[in-house]
């Protein structure tokens, strides 16, 4: 056992966690993409208290400016669900990258291509997002290349400001379907192709997100823990999605948000209030207060 494992909290304890590792969207955010008062202070309480909170989630580091000013200590986020490490300290610099190597993402192009007639791709890179013309437009990217995935994928191909593809890695491949139901969708991705990569989803949407092997939100947190000496059993995790799953069975206590999808909510033994209800700060201060 880790010698500070004493440290991890489950509910009813009296010790802190050494870390809190909370995803974004339906989880920490409220449906208006912000963060309420209530929340903002529990996170500055928690850091206070010497606990580090970690911003574990699947957006890419341009859009995580809706929390950077909530950000203390460290200032690590894991962004593209673990495909990147990033300073928010420093005008979200990526310290650490776990890329998709374009030969998969274009065996898995080829692949869902086949078995599901009507996908279209977008394509994450460290320089930011491009897309076929089929995909649903990303309206906060507007300086996006519009190509098909092949072209996009390509190393000798560049973005609008003519930056070499071949100088940006690949984070993260998505795959739209414009009528499939979503989680049958993701079982059809990963039959057809989970064995070249990593498949989830968090999106309403049948929209998959697809990263490198052993690429996720766990195995990031894990090596970001490992390099601060920081067991599973001292960190106290939230989410609401499947990409949220593996995080949430690697933390010592995880919990559901109220709003979590149902494998989710199958899958953790702890509740907490909804997204709208600021769950993770009423967790926060639960924690705080009976240490």
């Amino acid at each position: 056992m880790h010698p500070a494992a004493h440290r991890a909290s489950v509910p009813g304890s009296r010790t802190l966690p050494r870390l809190i590792a909370t995803d974004l969207d339906g989880t920490l955010l409220r449906d208006d993409k912000s963060v309420s008062d209530r929340t903002v202070v529990a996170l500055a309480a928690a850091e206070e208290a010497g606990v580090e909170v970690f911003f574990v989630t699947g957006r890419p580091a341009r859009w995580m400016g809706v929390v950077s000013d909530h950000v203390h200590g460290h200032g690590l986020a894991i962004c593209a669900n673990g495909a990147a490490v990033v300073d928010l300290h420093r005008g979200r610099r990526m310290v650490r990258v776990r890329d998709l190597a374009t030969e998969v993402a274009l065996h898995v192009v080829e692949t869902l291509r086949e078995a599901a007639p009507g996908v279209s791709f977008a394509v994450e890179r460290t320089g930011g997002i491009h897309y076929e013309p089929e995909y649903p437009p990303f309206h906060l990217d507007p300086g996006a290349v519009v190509a098909t995935a092949e072209k996009l994928l390509s190393e000798s191909g560049a973005d609008g400001a003519g930056k070499p593809f071949a100088r940006q890695p690949v984070l993260k491949l998505l795959a739209h379907h414009p009528s499939l139901e979503p989680d049958a969708f993701l079982t059809l991705g990963r039959v057809a192709a989970g064995h070249h990569a990593e498949f989830t989803r968090s999106s309403p949407s049948a929209l998959l997100e697809i990263s490198g092997h052993g690429v996720s939100k766990a195995s990031t947190l894990a090596l970001c823990c490992a390099e601060r000496g920081i067991s599973a059993d001292e960190v106290v995790a939230f989410g609401d999605m499947p990409n949220d799953l593996e995080m949430l069975g690697w933390a010592g206590t995880s919990y559901a948000m109220a709003n979590a999808h149902a494998e989710v909510l199958a899958a953790t033994t702890h509740r907490t209030g909804s997204n709208e209800e600021d769950g993770v700060a009423a967790v926060i201060e639960r924690l705080l207060a009976r240490a």
